[in-house]
């Protein structure tokens, strides 16, 4: 299949589609508390896409003008062969078709996994990272692989890739230890970003209204100690960037409910399964996976699809976390991809 590299993919509001994030699993080997229940029902194998499948469907939005794509999950480097996929994304961007590889991990695997990332061609990580505290972290994640995780990150930075970590702020939780994890990327030269939680899927008890911290709160800890300076930073996100004043280290806000950020929505999701979701608060989708599984003559029916997804993309999510709601998206964000 030729790469066109025209963007085809503008939706109904003029909002160009240049970022894919693509979930290869749903399965995971932490059980965090604000994104799975403790006993998680995962997919059977057959309702997941192959890696050929993968290839397809990543192939075909290069060519419709996709720059970035990032990998999640689930858990991304827990997928049999997932090396495999980045290699592949790897060449489209040695040749010039693909700007940026990245990947969102929980770090359990990094270590291990680290060189070869890089090498496929995967200059920077997003390592989800949610205390500095191990005692907070076991709880959280339902693990003890904290140490496994902070190994994970430096052999990151060994090696050469650049180094994220995203946070999720929960309230009365870590809420107070934002500070640290600061200086930890100062330390270490690496950027963070401070995300709001999302109200995806039943946690089975976990209240987020209680857990919901607004980022504004965040901002006002994290200057008893530091000064921070709006800039016009931007990795294709939605995070909204600050500098720590005489430091290396860029802070990221992201606040789906707090402040909205879908007026200049870049991106869509397509989750292990080929759904493709045009917008993580929404329930809009289009089943990709019937056609990817074609032999022949999937090209055109995959294209024809994914433009009719991107022109009816709605124009802003339905998040909110009030008394009266607190899921606004009956599916886990394991399953949509991160």
């Amino acid at each position: 299949m030729e790469l066109n590299m025209k963007n085809q993919l503008i939706d109904n509001f003029g909002r160009k589609i240049t970022y894919l994030r693509i979930s290869v699993t749903d399965r995971c080997d932490f059980r965090c508390t604000y994104c799975m229940t403790e006993n998680m029902e995962f997919l059977p194998k057959k309702d997941v896409l192959t890696m050929e499948e993968m290839y397809r469907v990543c192939h075909m939005f290069v060519s419709m003008g996709v720059r970035k794509i990032r990998v999640t999950g689930g858990e991304p480097l827990v997928r049999k062969n997932v090396i495999q996929l980045f290699q592949y994304l790897g060449d489209l961007k040695r040749q010039g078709n693909l700007d940026e590889i990245c990947v969102t991990t929980n770090g359990s695997t990094l270590e291990k996994h680290a060189q070869a990332l890089k090498d496929a061609g995967v200059e920077r990580v997003n390592v989800s990272l949610d205390t500095q505290d191990e005692e907070t972290f076991n709880a959280l994640t339902r693990t003890n692989k904290f140490h496994i995780v902070m190994a994970g990150i430096q052999k990151a930075k060994a090696v050469g890739l650049k180094v994220k970590i995203n946070t999720v702020a929960l309230n009365k939780i870590n809420d107070k230890q934002v500070r640290q994890l600061v200086a930890y990327c100062i330390e270490n030269d690496f950027d963070i970003t401070f995300i709001e939680v999302m109200p995806m899927g039943d946690m089975g008890g976990e209240d987020r209204l209680n857990n919901f911290l607004p980022l504004e709160e965040v901002k006002k800890e994290l200057a008893i100690e530091y000064v921070l300076t709006p800039i016009s930073h931007s990795t294709g996100g939605p995070s909204k960037y600050h500098q720590v004043e005489n430091t290396n280290t860029k802070v990221g806000f992201i606040t789906p409910l707090s402040n909205t950020f879908c007026g200049d929505c870049n991106r869509v999701r397509v989750t292990c399964t080929g759904t493709l979701f045009s917008c993580l608060g929404q329930d809009n989708n289009v089943e990709l996976l019937p056609i990817v599984r074609t032999n022949d003559g999937w090209e055109k029916p995959l294209s024809e699809a994914i433009i009719k997804a991107i022109y009816e993309k709605p124009k802003e999510h339905n998040f909110v976390i009030s008394e009266d709601s607190q899921m606004s998206v009956n599916r886990h964000m394991s399953v949509t991809g991160g």
